[in-house]
């Protein structure tokens, strides 16, 4: 039995036939996962918009810095 990595769903494949880096989607939530490994299966999400969030998420985080920094001089 294969799940999606992302909402545990099961996904209706063959795991006889399922190679390593095989692309696959997930009916459920509608995810792009590919296959890291065959023995034993394992799935690891392939959606570009997943890294691209994270990307957000360290540029928040950079002007975090950089507004704190500007306080500080500020004060000064």
């Amino acid at each position: 039995m294969v799940t999606c990595p992302m909402c545990d769903a099961v996904i209706d494949v063959d795991e006889e036939d399922l190679d390593e880096g095989d692309p696959l989607s997930c009916d459920e939530c509608g995810a792009s996962i590919r296959v890291v490994g065959v023995d034993p299966i394992e799935l690891e999400s392939d959606d570009e918009d997943d890294e691209d969030e994270e990307d957000f998420d360290d540029f928040e985080d950079e002007d975090e810095d950089e507004e704190e920094e500007e306080e500080e001089e500020e004060d000064w």
